[in-house]
């Protein structure tokens, strides 16, 4: 009896088992699978690709230098006695910069003009003797060696004259060499002596001229771009943009007047120096300047916001947006680089829509949603939509 209530009840539990297991299992096939939604579009900011011509510059940092500087030293061993000029002043050429002691020049060219008026005094005495000698040589009271003799005399005492009138220019020029002027026109510097220095001659620096109009500015470029400099130089005059860095003022034009003859070895750079006017003297000696040189201009470029182009372990990339708004990367090669715009040698073609802005949240193949684009379609929608609705309520009849 015992037994077969064992067996009924196990009976009963198989039957409870597989009775549940077949009612979920037919739950769980009409129940239908999760399917997961796709991602939202990314925002982004996108540009059309179009076609412009667009300048080849070279940019470049420069340096300012006068167009003409000199360090002015004395010619002589001397004492100052005054400086007449103040410490920036401009200057005209020849005009007087300071002054030395002159006394002791003063006194040697006094000595050498003494000299002179000696020796044109023996000069005369040998005129006299040689005109009494001939005149007794005539009389036959002389032999003809004296006479000779007595021309020597005259003729020593003519160039004893000559060396001392040569004294006296030297003298003079001496004396010259005390008063210190300015070589050409330009800007003087900072006071280097005051009255009572002693200088040496050659060696002590008394003041420093710069020529500030015109002003050169030097700068160096890659030897890279030399086939294109030479020819933009063959084609004519060659022209430079120069701006202060950080400045508000608005560019000058100089004039790209020397290519240097050699490459620096160690830089692989050549020396450029551009002229300009100055007239304002807005730049000085040394000052740090940027150098932009139009070396030529691409014609029909394809050009897209610079900001489109991304830097990748292949070199520059940008995302091209696709049908069905889905993105690619497209790698492109970079001809020139122009007022926030980039020309685009190979990999992009005109009316390609790009990426500007939010590139960093794209993988290949995201959809994205172009900002402003939205708006745009709403608000065209709301106009469309507000057209009918002012024309149904016209036709509709007054409740009165």
């Amino acid at each position: 009896m015992t037994r077969s209530r064992v067996l009924v009840a196990a009976a009963i539990v198989a039957i409870a088992v597989v009775g549940g297991y077949w009612y979920y299992s037919s739950r769980a096939g009409s129940v239908p699978a999760v399917v997961k939604a796709p991602p939202p579009p990314v925002p982004v900011t996108a540009a059309t690709a179009a076609v412009s011509d667009v300048p080849v510059l070279l940019e470049v940092i420069g340096r300012a230098e006068a167009y003409e500087s000199v360090t002015v030293k004395s010619r002589l061993d001397g004492q100052v006695a005054s400086v007449v000029y103040m410490e920036g002043q401009h200057v005209r050429q020849g005009d007087v910069l300071l002054r030395l002691d002159p006394a002791d020049y003063e006194a040697r060219l006094r000595q050498a003009e003494a000299n002179v008026a000696r020796d044109e005094a023996q000069v005369a005495k040998a005129r006299a003797d040689v005109e009494r000698y001939v005149a007794l040589k005539g009389r036959g009271f002389v032999s003809d060696e004296k006479v000779n003799e007595v021309h020597t005399d005259e003729a020593a005492a003519l160039a004893t004259v000559k060396a001392d009138k040569a004294a006296v220019d030297f003298a003079r020029l001496q004396l010259s060499y005390t008063t210190v002027r300015a070589p050409f026109d330009g800007v003087v510097g900072a006071r280097l002596v005051f009255p009572g220095s002693a200088v040496k001659v050659n060696d002590t620096a008394l003041a420093v001229v710069n020529r500030v109009r015109p002003l050169y500015v030097s700068f160096d470029v890659s030897e890279k771009h030399l086939p294109r400099l030479r020819e933009a130089m063959a084609a004519g005059s060659m022209k430079a943009s120069i701006k202060v860095p950080g400045g508000g003022d608005k560019p000058v034009e100089g004039t790209v007047r020397f290519l240097d003859n050699a490459v620096d070895v160690t830089t692989g750079t050549i020396q450029m120096k551009a002229l300009l006017e100055n007239q304002d003297e807005k730049l000085l000696p040394g000052q740090f300047v940027n150098v932009s040189v139009r070396l030529a201009t691409l014609s029909g470029a394809v050009v897209v916001p610079s900001e489109a182009v991304q830097q990748g372990p292949e070199g520059n990339f940008l995302f091209v947006i696709g049908e069905e708004n889905k993105v690619s990367p497209r790698k492109i090669e970079v001809e020139a680089m122009f007022d926030g715009r980039a020309a685009i040698a190979k990999g992009l073609a005109a009316g390609e829509k790009v990426v500007t802005d939010g590139q960093l949240r794209l993988t290949p193949g995201s959809r994205v949603k172009v900002k402003g684009e939205g708006a745009e379609e709403a608000e065209a929608s709301g106009k469309a939509s507000a057209q009918p609705a002012a024309t149904a309520g016209e036709s509709t009849p007054s409740r009165n």
